[in-house]
């Protein structure tokens, strides 16, 4: 339940992603450039304190705000090198639920959930994969997110040509949000063994919906340039996981 940028909110400013290695978006774009360069560690960096991501996990992807009564938040990646978290990208705005983050997010409330999750094994878009390391689907018509709770699909992708009901989202309709975006596993494996009914569906990280950016149904979203440098960099290799949450619960994980 994210539906693009919701049409709420003042507008946020929106800065260039800074890479590790200096790289404007342009640069980014160039295969060269998308791997993680990682600057001098610092023992105080919003990763170095995570203590509950899997040994094996060699990104993350951190979503702060500065409380549960903000819509605005950061994005910040971090890569492992020599058992060290190091940052990769300077932090990058972001928005999140028009109701902000919520530790009990559920059906039909823009909010969005707390926690730590994976990325889905899948990312997709309306637009040509644009050299991500993952599979990618590139969206057609009749391909949904099913967020029917009541559908014994619900929170996953369907390709039908019924609307799966309840507030199932017609993914290649959502211009430019769905660009591109990742699946954040929230309600789904491997955080749960199947989704839970009325616990939330379709959480994305996806583009903003508009210009300036307004905040979301429960999605992370950022700008274009930002959101291409981040889904190319992701490695499935790296097992990445996404941190989400206010800056005084990040202590919790």
């Amino acid at each position: 339940m994210k539906r693009r940028s919701l049409i709420l909110g003042a507008a946020a400013g929106v800065a260039a992603p800074v890479l590790a290695s200096g790289a404007t978006p342009a640069a980014a774009s160039d295969a060269t450039t998308d791997r993680p360069r990682p600057r001098n560690y610092s023992p105080s960096n919003k990763a170095s304190n995570l203590r509950t991501l899997p040994a094996t996990t060699r990104q993350v992807v951190v979503v702060t705000a500065a409380g549960y009564r903000t819509s605005y938040a950061t994005l910040e990646t971090f890569a492992k090198v020599d058992g060290r978290w190091n940052p990769v990208s300077a932090a990058l705005p972001a928005r999140i639920g028009s109701q902000y983050f919520s530790d009990q997010h559920v059906e039909g409330v823009p909010t969005t959930p707390t926690g730590v999750y994976s990325i889905g094994p899948t990312m997709y878009g309306i637009a040509a994969n644009p050299g991500v390391r993952y599979p990618y689907h590139r969206l057609v018509t009749n391909d949904w997110w099913n967020e029917n709770p009541k559908s014994a699909a619900y929170n996953t992708f369907q390709h039908t040509t019924t609307n799966p009901g309840g507030l199932s989202e017609a993914l290649w309709q959502e211009k430019p949000a769905y660009t591109h975006f990742a699946v954040i596993t929230y309600n789904m494996p491997p955080n749960v063994a199947k989704p839970v009914p009325n616990a939330g569906s379709g959480i994305f990280l996806h583009e903003f919906s508009r210009t300036p950016s307004g905040p979301t149904a429960g999605c992370v979203s950022l700008s274009h340039a930002d959101l291409v440098s981040v889904l190319r960099w992701l490695d499935p290799a790296a097992q990445p996981r996404i941190v989400m949450c206010p800056l005084e619960s990040l202590g919790r994980y």
